[in-house]
């Protein structure tokens, strides 16, 4: 019977095998290798890892949304995942993917719980249910479980605006679920845990610094048009304790709005 999950690997200057043994790979995947600093011809080569088949593409170009773009281009398996390089599997989570995918038919999506690293938790599934426009938002890429055909059908890509390397912060998975939704496909989490997070520092967060308030109004824009500017006074206000320290609120609020109307002079890409 041929494999029907497939891993996509977002990976910068990763050894393939160490990055495939510390990430406990045991379904087929594909691997996109940003090879950052270097100078060397892109490369495409396939290898087996225990017994699985893996697409290695090494390329020298940088953007979290182009190399996840890249690997689903090159996929070709009925369920894939966007996966990060510090994600590692547990034991089963293959079989454990599968059943719930056979289990809820109606799922063009599923969002699994992977444990972050402590004090980047942005969220954590206790009951299955359908996720909307309230609350699509919480959930990172490697939460994303998928029917490829669905994706493919819809046209949904990743933004080449948005996470590292990047010319504006994270915020990429967000928009990639929003688009999923305003697609109309079905979008559902899930209490089925398939891994957890490696500790790492944040290749993004720099602190509440301007380039954050601008960079978020600018995703805003791209999140909610014409309620950027209200839902972005909210979401300072609301966090003005954690996040207005140092600047102030009023000042972070006008950073934002820039970034919001800077936003509106851009294409989406």
């Amino acid at each position: 019977m041929p494999e029907r999950l497939q891993i996509l690997v977002s990976a910068v200057n990763k050894n393939i095998d160490s990055l495939l043994e510390n990430m406990n790979i045991s379904s087929d995947a594909v691997i996109v290798n940003q090879r950052i600093g270097e100078k060397a011809p892109d490369i495409e080569e396939k290898r087996e890892f225990k017994g699985k088949d893996i697409l290695v593409l090494q390329r020298n170009e940088k953007g979290v949304g182009l190399s996840r773009n890249t690997a689903l281009e090159h996929s070709d398996h009925e369920i894939i995942q966007f996966a990060d390089d510090d994600i590692i599997y547990d034991d089963g989570y293959v079989q454990k993917v599968l059943d719930e995918f056979d289990n809820h038919p109606e799922a063009d999506l599923l969002l699994f719980n992977i444990k972050a690293q402590e004090g980047r938790e942005t969220y954590w599934n206790t009951d299955f249910a359908k996720v909307n426009w309230k609350n699509y938002g919480r959930y990172p890429s490697y939460a994303v479980f998928a029917r490829r055909e669905k994706i493919i059908d819809k046209k949904v890509r990743f933004s080449l605006l948005f996470g590292g390397g990047a010319p504006y912060m994270n915020g990429e998975d967000s928009l990639f679920l929003h688009d999923c939704l305003k697609a109309g496909l079905n979008l559902y989490r899930t209490t089925v845990v398939v891994g957890h997070e490696r500790p790492n520092e944040s290749t993004w967060f720099k602190g509440y610094n301007d380039k954050f308030f601008f960079d978020r109004g600018v995703l805003y824009h791209f999140l909610y048009g014409k309620m950027a500017k209200v839902l972005g006074f909210r979401y300072l206000f609301k966090n003005r304790n954690i996040m207005c320290n140092e600047m102030g609120l009023f000042k972070s609020v006008k950073i934002l709005w820039d970034g919001v109307d800077h936003g509106k002079t851009l294409e989406k890409v």
